[in-house]
């Protein structure tokens, strides 16, 4: 069986107020003809579906004729979606007895019986081959908050997690679909889990990346994956990593860069070839980019330089969805009054969106002797003694007569 892994597509995300419905629409034109050429049998969608929980029509409208597409180029396909922490729950869910009809399984979140008790059944999933046969197991476990995961004593949770409800609420929600997983499985079919969560020693983006913070709780051990799962297919970092040196965890990663921080990702999906019930072989495959990410200069420097290399920049024409995205970086030494002027001057005519003025100064990321800043501190300080705070920090020198007497006018009545 062949599985195709991907995620944290965010669907409707903005670029710095640039909307990205272009680049989002040539990756999911490209990924249904890699569907149909490397005739895969399911596509494991692991959470962050759309950018936030109130995705705007026309993104939804994209997800939707993209599930219709992909069952018609290919009818054998298994369609399993989860929801991430950008994701509503019920907004992701809403359309699934349409979904389901046409053989798609969207699990937002954990669903309960009367009695409080949760239903596993809704999060184990048989998949199937081209003949309809089962062939493997998918636990499809969406992002889990607190009120998620099983509500159990002390005595249910492994040991190493007991400290930490939440965490060890997870592990034992793993365990328990892997367990009815197990009960269902013939010899020779797989089982692979689906997960939205930030394991131990992944490496985050810089800029894109929603933390997940819950009860002082983040990161989760690759322990929480039995043995007995052949593949976990992950979702939430953006960057494709293996986790804990074990290759069957796998993130793959976001589908397009979502910050400048993740130029140069390798954007991709995985394939996952299985043979019985362990995998075969695991490869990545490209995605290409279809608007580039443009970083200039490539380390921050002075405007003079800034504006020598912007004005050297040389790009292909291009219609206005296919010009390059652009972050100019300047390091600054004093304010730089008209700063954004003179960048769109010098960018005037070239095909190109500014996208991003990242400022940034030497003093700002030297170690300083700073005071501690407590309430009490904070309460006694006058506006102006903030600002001239803030300027030693920003520039490394004392705030110059001109700028003082500037905000002591703003602070006027």
């Amino acid at each position: 069986m062949r599985l195709l892994h991907t995620s944290d597509w965010h669907l409707g995300q903005a670029l710095h107020n640039f909307e990205r419905h272009y680049e989002h629409q040539r990756f999911l034109d490209w990924l249904l003809d890699t569907i149909e050429t490397e005739r895969v049998d399911a596509l494991l969608i692991a959470g962050d579906i759309f950018d936030n929980a109130n995705p705007s029509s026309a993104s939804q409208k994209q997800l939707y004729r993209f599930l219709q597409r992909a069952k018609e180029r290919m009818p054998h396909l298994n369609l399993v979606v989860v929801g991430g922490n950008h994701d509503s729950p019920g907004r992701l869910e809403a359309p699934g007895p349409l979904l389901e009809a046409h053989g798609t399984r969207v699990i937002g979140a954990v669903q309960r019986h009367a009695d409080g008790a949760i239903d596993l059944d809704a999060l184990v999933l048989p998949l199937t081959g081209a003949d309809g046969s089962v062939q493997a197991w998918c636990l499809a476990v969406p992002f889990l908050r607190p009120g998620d995961v099983p509500r159990k004593t002390a005595d249910d949770y492994p040991s190493e997690n007991a400290a930490d409800p939440y965490l060890a609420g997870i592990a034992l929600l793993y365990r328990q679909a892997l367990e009815l997983a197990l009960s269902r499985r013939q010899p020779g079919q797989a089982i692979v889990a689906m997960g939205h969560c930030h394991m131990v020693d992944g490496q985050m983006s810089a800029d894109s990346e929603r933390r997940i913070v819950i009860g002082g709780t983040e990161m989760l051990p690759a322990g929480i994956f039995d043995p007995a799962i052949a593949y976990a297919a992950l979702g939430h970092l953006h960057l494709a990593q293996a986790v804990g040196k074990q290759n069957h965890i796998r993130y793959c990663g976001s589908p397009i860069p979502l910050s400048f921080a993740e130029v140069g990702y390798q954007h991709q999906v995985l394939r996952i070839d299985l043979d019985g019930d362990a995998v075969r072989e695991i490869a990545p495959i490209a995605i290409p980019r279809a608007v580039q990410l443009l970083r200039v200069p490539a380390r921050p420097a002075l405007i003079a330089q800034v504006l020598e290399e912007l004005a050297a920049l040389d790009v292909p024409d291009a219609p206005t969805e296919e010009q390059p995205f652009l972050e100019v970086r300047v390091r600054l030494d004093a304010p730089e009054p008209g700063l954004r002027a003179r960048i769109e001057a010098a960018l005037d005519g070239k095909p190109v969106r500014l996208a991003k003025i990242e400022t940034s100064s030497a003093a700002r990321g030297s170690a300083v002797d700073a005071e501690v800043m407590t309430l009490d501190r904070l309460e006694q300080l006058k506006p102006d003694d903030i600002f001239r705070q803030l300027y030693q920090q920003r520039f490394g020198n004392q705030a110059p007569p001109d700028q003082l007497s500037a905000f002591a006018e703003l602070m006027l009545p």
